[in-house]
């Protein structure tokens, strides 16, 4: 037996040890010692005493897990069945609910969950109505996305099948199911694989499934390149709180645009699509205020759109900044008012941030090799004031921009 297969055997009798009412019982109880701000050392032997060893480990370890799952999941974390892995790669439940109504589009379908893993695309399907045959290889994620289908009150809904997703996609058969979720794994010994063609299952399972079912979804890297979104299939990036958070390319059937970005912000959904490439934005001269786009909306390609709305133009061609005379009112852009516009030069930096008593300040870049963190600490002095530092390129030449503080 090899070493990956070993450990996964003792992860499963782990998490069905805590699927007993012994396992949780324990886990109440970890809760309980944690939520009391019991330290890790005397709450195990607390634990031990009070359920044996068996249990008061991995307990402990699933307690733990649900606390750090709260903000995400809700009340939902409660009754979770979780491990480090699956609790790390979990995508967002609201998130998930947003795919499944669309995919479904009011239909009452079944749908393959083709790389199931902890199951948060499984519970947002079943509980958007449809029957859901969740697909892994891994017997860990088998196990947690029934334990969680059912522990939801879903099982009813859900069923959890062994098989290899390339092999479902190339033979066509995928298990009845008339629509398709796919994540691809796209890391491997740790580290992020950047080329489709080497993600698990590859890039070309994803495009035969796109051909072959057009109520389809695929989760992909949101660097993926353009060029190969296949015709017809749109693609969408979602950002929250100003990181991209995933990218989507939709099946034929839910396709309705060519290009979409999402903006997430609490319960408003903010959307700007193009059904062909509108083209770059247009350049000129750093102005009286600085725009730094939201990354959905440059990664999509659709920056122009927001800054012609805005009267905004580039500051650069290769660099993601706009610039307009006077605020804008977006969700799309961060502002910024710019006070002083200066070819980079550390020295003259210094002696001007002194100048303006700022001892506080944010390094922001694009365009540059400089570490941002690095050059706050160099900047960083005895006055009280503080300012926005961005280092870029202006028109090709080494730039810095200095600002004034966002809430300024």
């Amino acid at each position: 037996m090899q070493q990956a297969d070993r450990v996964s055997d003792v992860v499963l009798a782990q998490l069905r040890g805590l699927r007993t009412p012994d396992g949780a019982e324990a886990t109440r109880q970890a809760g309980r010692l944690q939520a009391e701000g019991v330290d890790l050392l005397p709450g195990l032997a607390r634990l031990r005493t009070a359920v044996g060893p068996e249990h008061a480990g991995p307990a402990w370890e699933l307690a733990r897990l649900r606390a750090r799952a709260r903000p995400v999941f809700g009340a939902d974390a409660e009754v979770l069945l979780l491990t480090a892995d699956s609790l790390e790669q979990a995508g967002r439940p609201e998130l998930a609910a947003r795919r499944a109504a669309r995919l479904l589009g009011g239909r009452t379908t079944s749908v393959a969950d083709l790389g199931c893993a902890a199951g948060t695309d499984t519970v947002a399907l079943a509980r958007a109505g449809a029957p859901v045959v969740a697909v892994d290889r891994d017997p860990v994620a088998r196990e947690l996305t029934a334990a969680n289908a059912e522990a939801l009150g879903l099982a009813d809904r859900v069923s959890v099948v062994d098989a290899d997703v390339v092999d479902l996609v190339a033979s066509g058969d995928l298990l009845g199911c008339t629509a398709a979720t796919l994540d691809p794994a796209r890391r491997a010994g740790g580290r992020r694989q950047l080329d489709p063609d080497r993600w698990s299952p590859p890039w070309s399972t994803v495009t035969a499934l796109l051909d072959a079912l057009p109520a389809s979804v695929v989760k992909v890297a949101p660097g993926l390149d353009h060029d190969r979104v296949p015709d017809g299939v749109e693609a969408e990036w979602v950002s929250v709180g100003g990181s991209i958070v995933e990218a989507l390319l939709w099946g034929r059937a839910p396709s309705t645009t060519w290009r979409r970005a999402t903006l997430v912000d609490g319960d408003r959904v903010h959307e700007i699509t193009a059904a062909e490439d509108p083209g770059p934005a247009a350049m000129g001269p750093v102005r009286g205020w600085l725009h730094e786009p939201d990354p959905a909306l440059i990664r999509s390609g659709l920056m122009s759109l927001v800054a012609a709305d805005l009267g905004a133009t580039l500051i650069d061609p290769t660099i993601a900044y706009l610039t307009s005379d006077g605020p804008v009112d977006s969700p799309w852009v961060s502002s910024y008012r710019v006070t002083e516009v200066l070819p980079f030069n550390l020295k003259k930096l210094k002696a001007l941030l002194r100048a303006r008593s700022v001892g506080r300040v944010v390094v922001k870049k694009r365009g540059s090799p400089i570490e941002p963190e690095a050059l706050a600490r160099q900047l960083r002095g005895a006055g009280t004031g503080s300012a926005v530092v961005v280092v870029t390129r202006v028109a090709g030449a080494p730039t810095v921009l200095l600002c004034e503080p966002l809430s300024a």
